[in-house]
């Protein structure tokens, strides 16, 4: 399951876009997300409110009810970063957005502030998926690191290998 990429000019690194366990997008209780629908990724199961960016890029989409995010990298991936499970029913409440769309962004900067103890009381999970949404177009390879801790913008979760 585990590979490294020689190549690395056409490769893009993605950390951890919140601290907390890794799980597996196909573990996420959420159908979109483990058929893998919305695309290839991974899922955090999150110990702080604090979202990070997981790479360098532009701020493309956030979600007027403040669940979601969307990144596009250097190299033209989609990533989509989605705050818990049926979240987009508390219509903003707990969320503290801190960007916006067109800002350019650095791996690690702060996202979003989400209150974790209302999600938790309020929504379906507060699993955090990040996928990257034009993956079903075929043109990455995917490498998963093999880690169950991430750190916020720390913690390299895969890597991507354009084809």
């Amino acid at each position: 399951m585990f590979k490294k990429f020689l190549n690395k000019s056409k490769s893009e690194v993605v950390f951890a876009h919140v601290t907390g366990k890794l799980i597996a997008l196909e573990d996420v209780p959420d159908p979109v997300f483990n058929q893998k629908m919305m695309g290839e990724g991974i899922a955090i199961k999150p110990e702080t409110g604090t979202i990070v960016a997981p790479v360098d890029g532009k701020i493309i989409q956030l979600a007027e009810t403040k669940h979601a995010f969307g990144i596009r990298t250097d190299m033209g991936q989609e990533i989509l970063v989605h705050i818990g499970l049926e979240t987009v029913a508390l219509n903003g409440e707990g969320f503290n957005v801190l960007v916006n769309v067109g800002d350019k962004v650095k791996v690690g900067d702060s996202i979003v502030e989400a209150d974790f103890d209302f999600i938790e009381k309020n929504a379906a999970s507060t699993v955090v998926p990040m996928v990257v949404t034009n993956s079903s177009e075929g043109q990455y390879d995917f490498a998963f690191e093999d880690v169950s801790k991430t750190v916020a913008g720390e913690t390299e979760v895969f890597t991507t290998k354009l084809k």
